[in-house]
């Protein structure tokens, strides 16, 4: 039966020690509660750190720690105090944490801490290569672990791999800034599904995909190394039940069952005086220090609250090894005293504050006897500290303000909303909802309350797991099967038993990678061998069917015996001929329609148009990919109604080409297939300009498609690196054969 295998930077246990003995507590955290749930109902194992530095393990503890956790269904990969220190302490908070939060003057890119950060990485990936097997999906996790997924996909590109980013991702203006933004994408692009709080995230991402890698996007699909990669968006949620009933048992018991408990309800007995509560670890993008000076101005503002109203601070302690942690909490400390010291009486202090965790039963204390929730971070992926204070409000009594940068805002539109570095309006916000009428608060927490009930933490896992599961059905039941090695052996057997053989391949993204000045880059040594070799075996025509220019084609494939086909069929070249040119249109069409190209050439950057013998192309690789799009959507519809009938407008890969109508790599194809008969026919492109070609060979032909497109071929293979490998089998299987006879 196959499983589901977790990956995060944290299992949601402590590992601890006693007496010799391992023991395991359950840690606190978004990450860790909200999947928790999800581990223990479904067939699953979870890897991540187990909480204990490995420099302080023997070998019998760590045999111990295992034996012990994968009874648990969890598996610990485990790490030292300089991986902790430069991965988790350093990279991890030091520079993508701020990053993605937009707090840029505060991250820093370290070069060593940078390298620990590509070896955790792949040592999590190790752990996983080593327990998944077919069938399993893996689901990893946060923003520690964004090169896991190709990592995984290197080794097994088998498996179905779903990531999900719990923390905003940034704009591309933010994201760019980054000095390995690329190792970033293309490690997330490993994965199968990609996951995000909001369509903001998700959009941002998109923008970055498309800017820096320069990769294709349709809708909220990515087109990477021949696979489909799906981007969508996945609100998480909370354990509705759990706190609901926690709350409910809170109110049926003693209003003095804790210390806590006695505390808040002398205060609002002594004052009828209404509590709000402040929820947080203790860390700079939560907006701390603006929520408490946003607290000073109303009390400087409104007298008559004084001695009615209390700011409940709950400052969970995070990464206190991390500099702007230990400033936040100075700061924190001086200006809860000053606000302290301005206000307080002889009855009444304005800020209870509590810099520690508190036990489960103490949250939901707070949470019950709050009036108003104050959750205003000034960046926050999510925030489901907003979900558990609604799920408590068993009356839908209750007042929420909540940060309209927190993602949570996006679904939870009845709070109220605010500008977290406005204070004015943070300080108006806390007016508004101490005063608010009760028939107010029902309406609101009604809508919000059925929102995060209907959309739980399971709703959440079970949409994201089925998602993962239809993204990886398609590719299984497509009718354009890719090249597995079962079909790879029926091709090359196939090959063997044939008389007589034509192998028609494409050049620019069949044969070698798209370059920014691709007429400068030279055919490699061993791709101009490997096509030797093929041309050289018995009975067996190679052709390159370019869209190339004669003269690069002449420059590089001449002296190998090679038939040649430039400019998609204007030029013909065969072995050891001389070149020969199709009867065309004349070029007077040129002069008509190069203003109109040079009008669209002028007014988008980065595009530029290439001059052939009969044909032009206007290429926009290099413009804004949103702009580039738009241009050639906007150049398409122009060009359509000036164009002649003899003349077509094909749209290739990120370039539009003007051609004559009776040019083409199809016609040019038919003309080679009808000089001789050949029963073995294999056919590769990448690209709209080899469909013709495809469409004009026999029905039991090889037809392989380079990348997971839209196409008439039969077959695909991810990449070029693929296809490489199909020819290299087909050429040493036929030396092979040649042994064998001699």
């Amino acid at each position: 039966m196959s499983k589901n295998i977790i990956v995060s930077n944290r299992l949601p246990v402590q590992a601890e020690s006693k007496d010799g003995e391992w023991f395991f507590t359950p840690t606190s955290g978004g990450l860790a509660t909200g999947l928790k749930s999800f581990h223990s109902e479904g067939k699953s194992l979870w890897v991540g750190w187990p909480g204990i530095s490995s420099d302080s393990l023997d070998k019998k503890s760590k045999r111990q720690i295992n034996e012990n956790l994968l009874d648990k269904q969890f598996c610990p990969v485990f790490l030292n105090e300089k991986e902790l220190d430069d991965f988790y302490f350093g990279f991890s908070n030091k520079c993508l944490w701020p990053l993605f939060h937009y707090f840029i003057e505060i991250h820093k890119f370290d070069l060593i801490q940078w390298q620990s950060y590509i070896e955790v990485n792949q040592k999590f990936a190790d752990e996983v290569l080593k327990v998944v097997k077919d069938g399993d999906k893996v689901w990893i996790h946060d923003y520690q672990l964004l090169l896991c997924p190709q990592m995984v996909k290197d080794i097994n590109p088998n498996v179905t791999i779903g990531f999900f980013l719990h923390i905003p991702f940034p704009s591309f203006e933010i994201f760019r800034i980054f000095a390995k933004r690329e190792e970033l994408l293309k490690g997330m692009l490993g994965a199968d599904l990609i996951g995000f709080h909001t369509y903001d995230y998700e959009r941002h991402f998109l923008s970055s995909v498309k800017r820096i890698l320069n990769l294709e996007v349709n809708f909220n699909i990515i087109l990477h190394q021949g696979r489909e990669i799906v981007v969508n968006t996945f609100p998480m949620g909370i354990d509705f039940k759990k706190f609901e009933e926690a709350a409910r048992k809170n109110l049926r018991i003693s209003p003095n069952s804790s210390a806590l408990k006695r505390q808040i309800n002398t205060h609002k007995l002594a004052n009828e005086g209404k509590l709000i509560l402040s929820i947080d670890r203790l860390d700079y993008t939560k907006g701390i220090l603006n929520r408490l000076l946003a607290f000073e101005r109303f009390l400087d503002t409104n007298p008559e609250y004084h001695d009615k109203i209390r700011l409940v601070m709950l400052a969970v302690p995070s990464r206190s090894k991390v500099p702007q942690y230990k400033i936040l909490k100075r700061q924190t400390d001086e200006v809860v005293g000053r606000i302290n010291g301005k206000f307080a009486s002889v009855n009444w202090t304005p800020v209870w504050y509590y810099y520690r965790s508190m036990p489960f039963e103490n949250l939901i204390d707070l949470y019950v006897s709050s009036d108003v929730a104050m959750i205003t971070p000034l960046r926050d992926g999510m925030n489901l500290v907003a979900k558990e204070y609604l799920a408590t409000r068993i009356n839908n009594d209750g007042v929420l303000i909540l940060s309209e940068l927190a993602g949570a805002s996006k679904e939870l539109s009845q709070a109220i909303s605010v500008n977290p570095f406005d204070i004015e309006q943070l300080s108006q916000a806390i007016k508004t909802a101490v005063e608010m009428p009760l028939k107010d608060q029902k309406e609101r927490n009604i809508i919000l309350r059925n929102r995060i009930k209907r959309y739980d933490i399971n709703k959440w896992s079970s949409n994201f797991i089925d998602t993962l599961s239809e993204t990886s059905k398609k590719e299984f039941t497509s009718k354009v099967k890719l090249v597995t090695p079962v079909i790879a052996k029926k091709i090359v057997k196939s090959y063997q038993e044939s008389k007589k053989r034509l192998l028609l391949l494409d050049y620019d993204g069949t044969l070698i990678g798209f370059h920014e000045n691709p007429e400068k880059v030279v055919p490699p040594k061993p791709l101009l061998d490997l096509l030797e070799n093929l041309s050289s075996h018995e009975n067996t025509d190679v052709v390159i069917m370019s869209g190339r220019t004669y003269t690069f084609l002449d420059k590089y494939f001449t002296g190998l015996n090679l038939t040649l086909v430039a400019e998609h069929g204007l030029y013909l070249k065969q072995k050891d001929g001389d070149w020969h040119k199709k009867k065309g249109l004349s070029n007077k069409w040129i002069e008509h329609l190069l203003p109109v190209l040079n009008t669209f050439t002028d007014n988008t950057p980065g595009t530029f148009i290439e001059h052939k013998t009969n044909s032009l192309s206007w290429h926009y690789r290099k413009a804004d990919p949103e702009l580039g799009t738009q241009r050639a959507v906007e150049l398409k519809t122009v060009l359509k109604s000036l164009l002649p009938n003899d003349l077509t407008l094909m749209d290739g890969n990120k370039v539009l080409e003007l051609i004559p109508s009776n040019i083409n790599k199809g016609t040019s194809a038919l003309d080679l297939i009808n000089k001789k008969k050949y029963d073995f026919c294999l056919a590769a492109g990448d690209d709209i300009t080899d469909e013709s070609m495809f469409s004009s060979l026999p029905p039991r032909s090889y037809k392989i498609k380079v990348g997971k497109k839209k196409t008439s071929a039969k077959h695909y293979t991810r990449n070029i690196d693929q296809l490489l490998e199909l020819l290299k089998l087909m050429n040493n299987s036929e030396i092979k054969k040649e042994i064998s006879i001699k």
